[in-house]
């Protein structure tokens, strides 16, 4: 690991930021980060929570957060295990491999389809997603930041570009920081989130409306990011694309932040 103090530069491409504690051990960036992310992302949800009430009971809430927690944690590995099929053909059987690597897309797929699950399970017909918007946005920027500091070991750095924001992460090559442009998006995502909170909405619009914003940017950001195509696109952009047209008959209202006053 490379100890970083004062600057943030990378001298290996295998190896990534180590944060000096002044304890007896470093730190990876990147675990501290994602770290973060969970512990931001879960106080920023419990202060929206406190702050403007809940559409449904706390016993139902937890289990819709349980749910949420296992189809994030399954579904972000599940399509991991797509991004590289040959990969994954050659290492199908192999426990390591099956449960290294995760996928945010993923996470957020399989944590849909688990809360869809366990609501109809347990009765629930509200939209529960609202309060999980923001946060999700504050929780993956930061996570992206570790990403970031990562390098090249993280796999989610961009292609080589000759802009002048281009990042070497200690190979000798300037990348697109891929990461850097999805915290920038997701801090844009949050301020109009925080926006259309204010104003008269459909319940469930907020969690719709990041899910489209961050589902249209991985479909865009992909394709300034090393992949194995299928058809043309990888299997994270086909995943979005689905999404995409999952929530295309919300689109109207989301677009246009039509004022509704009976839910769906």
């Amino acid at each position: 690991m490379i100890r970083r103090h004062s600057s943030l530069t990378f001298n290996s491409p295998s190896q990534p930021v180590t944060l000096h504690l002044n304890f007896r051990y470093d730190a990876a960036a990147h675990w501290i980060f994602e770290s973060l992310a969970y512990f931001i992302g879960f106080r920023i949800y419990l202060q929206l929570r406190n702050r403007s009430g809940d559409v449904v009971t706390t016993e139902q809430r937890w289990l819709v957060v349980a749910a949420a927690i296992a189809g994030a944690a399954l579904g972000s590995k599940v399509l991991n295990w797509f991004v590289d099929p040959s990969l994954f053909l050659r290492n199908w059987n192999n426990p390591y491999f099956l449960m290294s690597g995760k996928t945010v897309v993923g996470g957020l797929i399989g944590g849909l389809s688990a809360v869809e699950w366990a609501k109809r399970r347990i009765g629930v017909k509200q939209r529960t997603g609202d309060l999980f918007a923001i946060p999700l946005c504050a929780g993956i920027a930061v996570g992206r930041i570790g990403c970031f500091l990562a390098g090249l070991e993280d796999d989610t750095y961009g292609v080589t570009t000759n802009l002048p924001w281009g990042v070497d992460f200690g190979d000798g090559v300037a990348r697109h920081p891929a990461q850097i442009y999805e915290v920038v998006w997701l801090g844009l995502i949050a301020l109009w989130l925080r926006h259309l909170s204010r104003k008269p909405h459909r319940q469930g619009d907020l969690f719709k409306t990041f899910m489209v914003a961050y589902f249209a940017f991985r479909l865009s950001v992909e394709f300034l990011k090393p992949g194995n195509a299928i058809a043309g696109l990888t299997a994270i952009q086909w995943a979005c694309a689905a999404m995409l047209i999952y929530y295309a008959r919300d689109l109207p209202y989301l677009i246009c932040a039509r004022k509704v006053e009976k839910n769906d």
